[in-house]
């Protein structure tokens, strides 16, 4: 016998509609909270942005930029931190395929495991500063932990 979330019904009890109204029987598929942040700029662009300032961020432990690039950085470092920690030539060879500059990924891979080896995630701070002058856009610094 199936559960009754997954039996649909044979017409939807709304006139004006013409699909049927019951919840989705696999919440799992639903795209809620999953956008991406687009900051203006096609997928590709996005991408290099995002791997430049990674880069950068690993290179000089700490940057200035807006907050919607901090917020959307954030998430990279810290995946590039956790392949640090493990070690293996697979995670390394991941590392090299998504930061720019190898020096920085052989610096990563030496320190990392001392610096953040009993640290669960939150690799990174974001700090908030005033916003741009020519623009007023908001500003933050994003630093290593």
């Amino acid at each position: 016998m199936s559960p009754s979330f997954y039996q649909v019904p044979s017409a939807c009890p709304f006139l004006h509609c013409s699909r049927s109204c019951q919840p989705s029987p696999f919440p799992w598929l639903l795209w809620h909270g999953r956008r991406v942040p687009k900051l203006n700029r096609p997928p590709d662009q996005r991408r290099a942005l995002l791997r430049g300032l990674t880069t950068q961020l690993l290179k000089y432990g700490r940057i200035k930029t807006t907050r919607a690039r901090a917020s959307a950085m954030r998430k990279y470092v810290d995946k590039m931190i956790t392949l640090a920690k493990d070690g293996s030539l697979h995670k390394r060879r991941q590392a090299l395929g998504f930061i720019y500059e190898k020096q920085i990924v052989h610096a990563l891979f030496a320190e990392v495991p001392d610096r953040y080896g009993d640290r669960n995630g939150g690799y990174t701070r974001i700090i908030r500063t005033l916003p741009r002058r020519g623009d007023n856009a908001p500003m933050a610094y994003i630093e290593l932990v």
